[in-house]
């Protein structure tokens, strides 16, 4: 596989009141909101710094598996580098016998489709693979 770029960093929270703490706190600014229907949660993406590093992707789950992450108080969830192709990315991975979490990449906000490699074949850590299909939809509506 060749070098990858990192897309963002994963963070899980119980509240949005407790994303737009963080996001004051440390004067991030919000590029978009969105919603993952695949994970029924909700998440803000922070800008691209002056120095182009990678956004934090809050994520705060309205069910599901992420609502316990963490024994339900939230962290780092995942680290996600961005590939050209994420089916063929997946296929290189399980070729040397690693497993991903979903069996096809699945739909993140609209403009990306992702899969996740799953922990136990990367020293405990979740990495998520990030493919970019489309425009961001900045003007998102907030999901019922």
């Amino acid at each position: 596989m060749k070098p990858l770029r990192m897309h963002h960093v994963g963070v899980v929270l119980p509240t949005m009141e407790q994303a737009e703490r963080l996001i004051e706190l440390f004067g991030l600014e919000i590029d978009y909101r969105g919603y993952v229907k695949s994970y029924h949660a909700d998440l803000i993406f922070t800008k691209y710094g002056p120095r182009l590093e990678s956004p934090i992707e809050f994520i705060i789950p309205r069910e599901g598996v992420l609502t316990r992450f963490n024994g339900g108080k939230g962290g780092i969830a995942h680290i996600a580098f961005e590939v050209e192709d994420v089916e063929a990315a997946s296929r290189e991975l399980e070729a040397q016998g690693l497993e991903m979490l979903e069996k096809e990449a699945v739909e993140g906000t609209s403009d990306i489709i992702v899969n996740f490699l799953r922990p136990r074949y990367s020293e405990g850590i979740l990495f998520e693979l990030v493919q970019t299909v489309g425009p961001i939809d900045r003007n998102f509506a907030k999901q019922p």
